[in-house]
């Protein structure tokens, strides 16, 4: 068993697990505005707190989005890397200043764009924390040719440039938003990977087959559709579906509409048809 959190990188879509193992006082971490008194607290970091973290090429930032827990090494993508100190006072001002620099590299990008004359859409931008590389994130149809754009973009910011085509359901992650349910959406608050989803878990549930209904703001099918989805097949393994013929004391009937949480079955029966209900007990 690990000791991790959950961390989105940056502002990006990654989120993955960072070890919390060697994090303690002793290591000098102190949110910005504790009190050296509560030091004893500080081993652990919570949902929301901003952290440096261990990356591929020196340190990085992130956001903390779930609480500590114990998980299985079998569950965690290796290599599991580490939660370096809480972001400090100067840390957060250099946050806050690649921001800035952020939004003023998406409107020189977006100009590049338009000169180079490429079918792209820019979606979002960011940079990384010892602002020695950006990453810029665009949609589009097919593939795009943007080698001299990365020339241009690397002459300007002097840093290595990074372009990533993305899909809409990325591209709902890296703006955020609400749901139907009037929650975040899962895919910004705590989703790690993207699921299959399909009109099958949605029919399975006996859900409305309306787009508008299944659909979230990425205008794919909701990611939650799945969530429940496994349950709902274990129950449905031993029913009737509807259209079947199925036999009942009062004869041959045929399946209405089925119930697989209560386990219930409705069926029109008899000459002048007339629907009763049909309990399924658990096997």
């Amino acid at each position: 068993m690990q000791e991790v959190v959950l961390v989105r990188i940056r502002e990006g879509e990654t989120i993955a697990y960072f070890s919390i193992k060697d994090l303690s006082a002793e290591a000098g971490i102190q949110p910005v505005g504790q009190p050296a008194a509560q030091s004893a607290e500080l081993a652990k970091v919570k949902a929301g707190d901003y952290v440096i973290i261990e990356a591929d090429r020196g340190k990085e930032y992130g956001q903390v989005i779930s609480e500590a827990e114990l998980v299985p090494e079998s569950e965690i993508e290796a290599p599991l890397r580490k939660v370096i100190r809480a972001a400090s006072r100067d840390d957060l001002r250099q946050i806050q200043e690649n921001k800035k620099q952020t939004k003023e590299a998406i409107e020189t990008c977006t100009q590049k764009i338009t000169e180079h004359k490429l079918e792209m859409k820019l979606v979002d931008a960011e940079f990384s924390f010892d602002r020695s590389k950006f990453i810029f994130y665009f949609t589009a149809e097919g593939r795009v040719d943007f080698r001299e754009l990365v020339k241009d973009l690397a002459r300007q910011f002097k840093a290595r440039i990074e372009l990533r085509q993305i899909g809409v359901r990325d591209e709902a992650r890296l703006f955020g938003g609400y749901g139907s349910c009037g929650r975040m959406l899962c895919c910004k608050s705590f989703l790690k990977d993207f699921e299959p989803v399909t009109v099958r878990m949605a029919k399975d549930q006996n859900l409305p087959l309306n787009p508008a209904k299944i659909s979230g703001v990425c205008g794919r099918l909701m990611c939650c559709l799945g969530y429940e989805y496994q349950v709902y097949k274990e129950l449905l393994k031993d029913l009737p579906k509807p259209g079947e013929i199925v036999n009942t004391k009062e004869g041959k009937a045929k399946v209405i509409s089925v119930n697989p949480l209560k386990r219930k079955v409705i069926v029109e029966v008899g000459e002048e048809p007339r629907q009763i209900e049909i309990f399924y007990p658990v096997k």
